[in-house]
């Protein structure tokens, strides 16, 4: 017994040992950084700035890869199934990453138990706007409208089961109204038809609808941070309204799961240093995008009351695809 438990303590202390090697000498390659979306875009962006920042830190390249396809999954699931080693990363989103296993039939993954948290990047709260014709200028008034009219005013989003949407229906739920959803294939329609008045509302990012607001082809009624944002300081929060609205965009940094803890606590520390980086914080803060810092812990807290937060609401509204 006593040869069991001395052989135990070594091999603990062996692979200890090894770790903390492999954690000195890390990295000795380049990094890939999976994306689940098509360049271009604005998690692209935020990806790719954090890539080349974070790989002039680690004294490595960072090589984006783009998987767009099947609501992330295909990405995801390729970094699932990576080797756990530091050299395979994921840049994980709340509207795909952890939404597409409780939207999708068939998912070959729990991000729960596959995904290592290694950081989180970014916040952006969502943003309601309205067509002017609707006539109103807060969110009161616009529950005010759709009470009146049940049934009658339409929201967009970029598709079923997306971020947009499901604050759709967490709107319908608090404000006790019957808004109707008309799901897009992409941003593009379904802003064309907001602003032309077919639909009346929607929720979208800052970045998207900020210059249609300021040119007045739309109102911007509030955002779906818990806080006013910096870069809208005269917008108010639907929460102020309707207490337990939230409704946010955030980016973050994964791995496959039995990635060495030093390794991911090495990537965690150094993207801390690149997010608080003043031409990082001066590019992410004028497209409505508010660098977070959390640990590799914290991440997985919030990662899970997250999505156990947005399972109950698509359980109750009965959304699938």
């Amino acid at each position: 017994m006593r040869h069991f438990a001395r052989h135990f303590v070594m091999l603990f202390l062996f692979c200890g040992l090894t770790q903390m090697v492999a954690a000195q000498s890390y990295p000795t390659k380049p990094i890939r950084l999976v994306i689940p979306y098509p360049p271009g875009g604005p998690t692209d962006f935020v990806g790719r700035a954090v890539a080349a920042k974070l790989g002039e830190l680690l004294g490595q390249q960072m090589v984006v890869d783009n998987r767009p396809g099947a609501g992330t999954v295909i990405a995801t699931e390729m970094i699932v199934r990576a080797a756990p080693d530091g050299y395979n990363l994921l840049f994980g989103t709340g509207g795909g990453t952890f939404l597409a296993p409780l939207i999708l039939p068939k998912v070959p993954y729990d991000p729960r138990k596959d995904l290592a948290p290694v950081a989180m990047l970014v916040m952006s709260p969502q943003v309601l706007v309205v067509h002017p014709a609707t006539g109103a200028k807060s969110v009161k008034e616009l529950i005010a409208v759709a009470k009146s009219k049940p049934g009658q005013l339409n929201f967009s989003s970029v598709g079923t089961g997306t971020s947009p949407h499901l604050g759709g229906e967490l709107f319908k739920s608090l404000a006790g109204v019957d808004i109707v959803h008309v799901p897009y294939k992409g941003t593009a329609p379904g802003m064309i038809d907001l602003i032309a008045g077919r639909v009346q509302l929607a929720f979208s990012s800052i970045p998207t609808v900020l210059a249609h607001v300021q040119a007045g082809r739309l109102r911007m009624l509030g955002t779906g941070g818990t806080k006013r944002s910096p870069a809208l300081p005269d917008i108010p929060p639907i929460a102020d309204t309707l207490p337990g609205f939230e409704l946010v965009t955030w980016y973050a940094l994964f791995a496959p799961v039995g990635t060495p803890a030093t390794i991911v606590n090495r990537l965690n520390s150094d993207t801390a240093k690149v997010l608080k980086d003043a031409d990082i914080q001066k590019r992410f803060g004028e497209q409505g995008l508010e660098t977070t810092l959390m640990t590799p812990q914290e991440l997985k807290r919030y990662t899970e009351s997250d999505m156990s937060r947005w399972a109950r609401l698509i359980k109750a509204a009965n959304i699938k695809q």
